[in-house]
């Protein structure tokens, strides 16, 4: 078959191509995968495919045969590329059969390309994520996480350790992967919410965590794994900050915006999602591939079904996300300016690679991603070849954008689509290809060409340790993040002094951060180190030393400051920070913040996640300074319907008494005593010990509904009716 890919070139023209070929097969009665479904193209080819920001270029770093599936590179610390390829996807692989394979890559004559390829581990079921570690490497391999090691350095795996096991195994599209490492030590997964209940072997006696619903993250210079806030699916992104952003098929960028150890220091939270939709684009993407076949039939018939059900539903077989994919920050020191801290997420379906710039929001903790004014109908790349398949991305070490494209005929799932659609469709086709591309400027700055080999990694001693503290600084956050983790590794507390100096002196707040974690890693930290990160004139210095100062009873003083501060997302850490202290020393700070922040959601879970935040001590103050109910507003009412929620599920000795106390003193503004009446109902059907908890409440909600009005009075008879009231328990 001819290759041809000029017909695909024009983009938003599905319809021109794609349905005249439809019509033409259902008259004819002819199923021709070679007229659905376009052949393959060359690597050189492919590249001339590509509408790419006409400020950079992209070439070729490896294709087949040198590589074949693959869905991960990362550089280790002498900038040698570790390409993770997962031959047997879509399909479960037969036990003591699995095709996965991590191939080490080389370019050793330094003209930008793969020259060198050796296999470093095979036979490896679904691995999807690498990262090296102790002269290993970390593998993502659901359901475990494995460190695999060289130790007669030929460059092939020789042993094998199971870090962690009990992750989900049953959907190679939901599998634990994306490990980062992040500038607070802790090394960060996806697990996409899936269940597990996960056992750390290097401490068996240690109890199985679960991570349903949850993300993952652990130490292994502490020997510590917990849950963290997801959930993400086949992409994260980590910025500067620690900040983690997350991909989904369909919604291409989220962030996590409380981690998971706050939201579940109680069992009682109205809800704990705590990730968000921060896109101000909506699904909208502009690719130049029009939909293939089984994507616009299965469309066309759930489109019908839904009109048929008279459903107000509509579902995109194009130009909206639906296959998003591997969002990465942008981080090295070679693109403009205006690229750093960018997000890139391809997404697999529309064949393109999209650009989000993160702005801080100045009214809300969170970030806004918007297009930049240049890409407002178009994407920094798109490609006319419908087999082209970001699947991911990385930063390498001189700081070109490297994308990872998996280059399959069909990419997804055949779990998603129709069996009479799936009989002219080859999911493996595909499987022996495999590209990898690297993106640069046209102009500009010079690309680094700092030497890896002998001087990568620096000696552990003396001016070696010197070399890593200085990195610490490095324009090039791949630099940076090497550099912390060798520290980290080599545990060589010689370096303390001068990492003590590269936090008090150096003018970028970036390399402040990065010597500040470097110092925690290495048990250096002290409390007037922390005081000086909340007083930092950069809000993410600030930001991470309230985290920090929650091991320090003196900082309490500058924690509960920084609940001012004109940062939204340093004052909310400090409502997070505060709850890790007893309810007497946090909850006037904390009724402070509910009075100032209750319009955004945000502070309003921050505050409330903490015993502290969510106490009848914490009510108390707020009726008794009457700041916070001198005005009804929609988020103070949220507020109070939600404390009374918890205080009234949890059922703490005297807690409903205390709550009905401050109720009834609201009668004159129905809004107030509604909130608290909707909150207590239902945190009453949560308590599972009422029957104690509201010993002597009926007397206080008889005398409440007395003088209530309408509507309060209608939740009072069914609060009074039920059975706890009768001295039933729940159930």
């Amino acid at each position: 078959m001819q290759k041809n890919y000029s017909a695909y070139k024009h983009p938003f023209r599905m319809n021109q191509y794609l349905a005249p070929a439809i019509a033409l097969l259902a008259i004819s009665g002819v199923s021709c995968a070679e007229n659905r479904y376009p052949d393959a193209l060359e690597p050189e080819e492919a590249l001339r495919s590509f509408q790419l920001d006409s400020a950079f270029t992209i070439e070729l770093f490896a294709s087949e045969p040198m590589i074949m599936d693959p869905v991960e590179m990362v550089f280790d610390r002498r900038g040698r590329a570790y390409v993770v390829e997962m031959e047997d996807y879509p399909f479960k692989p037969e036990p003591g059969k699995a095709k996965g394979r991590i191939r080490l890559l080389e370019d050793t004559d330094g003209d930008g390309k793969a020259d060198k390829a050796t296999l470093f581990a095979d036979s490896l079921s679904e691995a999807t994520s690498v990262l090296p570690w102790k002269d290993g490497l970390i593998v993502t391999t659901a359901p475990y996480i494995l460190h695999l090691k060289d130790t007669t350095g030929d460059n092939r795996a020789d042993t094998r350790e199971v870090l962690f096991s009990g992750f989900f195994q049953n959907n190679s599209e939901a599998q634990i992967t994306n490990l980062h490492f992040n500038v607070d030590n802790w090394i960060y997964a996806s697990n996409h919410g899936q269940p597990g209940e996960v056992q750390f072997a290097r401490k068996p006696d240690a109890p199985a965590v679960s991570v349903q619903g949850a993300d993952f993250r652990f130490r292994l210079d502490r020997e510590a794994f917990e849950p963290e806030t997801g959930a993400a699916q086949f992409g994260q992104a980590i910025n500067d900050w620690g900040h983690r952003f997350m991909t989904q098929n369909t919604i291409h960028i989220q962030q996590a915006v409380i981690p998971w150890r706050y939201l579940h220091r109680h069992a009682y939270l109205p809800s704990d999602r705590a990730s968000t939709d921060i896109s101000d684009h909506g699904l909208r993407m502009f690719q130049q591939t029009p939909a293939p076949y089984w994507r616009a039939e299965r469309t066309r018939r759930r489109q019908k079904e839904y009109k048929e059900r008279g459903l107000d539903r509509q579902e995109y077989a194009e130009d909206h996300f639906t296959g998003a994919s591997g969002g990465t920050i942008y981080s090295g020191n070679i693109f403009p300016d205006a690229f750093y801290g960018n997000i890139f997420t391809g997404d697999v379906a529309g064949n393109l690679v999209h650009r989000d710039v993160l702005t801080p929001l100045e009214d809300s903790p969170v970030y806004q991603a918007s297009r930049s004014g240049k890409e407002g109908e178009r994407e920094f790349l798109s490609s006319a070849d419908p087999w082209f398949r970001p699947v991911n991305f990385t930063v390498g070490p001189e700081g070109a954008l490297y994308i990872i494209d998996m280059y399959r005929q069909h990419i997804e799932t055949p779990l998603s689509i129709p069996e009479d659609l799936k009989k002219d469709m080859d999911f493996m086709n595909g499987s022996d290809r495999g590209r990898i591309y690297r993106i640069v400027p046209k102009s500009g700055p010079g690309q680094e060409q700092q030497a890896w080999g002998a001087e990568w990694p620096p000696r552990p001693e003396g001016p070696g340790t010197d070399a890593l503290v200085k990195l610490l600084a490095h324009p090039n956050r791949w630099w940076r993040l090497q550099a912390q983790q060798l520290l980290l590794e080599l545990q060589d507390r010689s370096a303390v002094p001068a990492l003590q100096q590269l936090f008090h002196e150096h003018t970028d707040p970036r390399a402040r951060l990065h010597a500040l974690y470097t110092l925690e890693g290495l048990s250096a930290l002290d409390a007037e180190i922390v005081k000086a990160a909340l007083a930092d004139s950069h809000p993410g210095l600030r930001e991470h030393g309230l985290i920090l100062a929650e091991r320090f009873p003196e900082c309490l003083p500058g924690i509960k400051e920084r609940t001012a501060d004109p940062s939204p997302r340093v004052a909310l850490q400090a409502c997070l920070s505060l709850g890790e202290f007893p309810a007497a020393e946090a909850a006037p700070a904390l009724s402070a913040a509910a009075a100032r922040y209750s319009e955004d959601r945000w502070f309003r879970m921050a505050i409330l996640s903490s015993d502290a935040g969510s106490s009848s001590a914490l009510l108390g103050l707020l009726d008794r300074d009457k700041v916070f109910f001198a005005e009804a507003k929609p988020g103070k009412i949220r507020f109070l319907e939600d404390l009374s929620f918890i205080m009234a599920a949890r059922g703490g000795e005297g807690e409903i008494g205390r709550l009905l106390d401050v109720l009834s003193g609201l009668n004159a503004v129905e809004e107030w005593q509604l909130a608290g009446l909707r909150g207590l109902e239902k945190g009453l059907k949560k308590n599972q010990h009422a029957a104690a908890s509201v010993a002597g409440a009926q007397k206080q909600l008889t005398a409440m509904k007395e003088n209530a009005k309408p509507e309060s009075a209608e939740i009072l008879d069914r609060i009074l009716s039920m059975p706890v009231m009768a001295g039933q328990e729940t159930k």
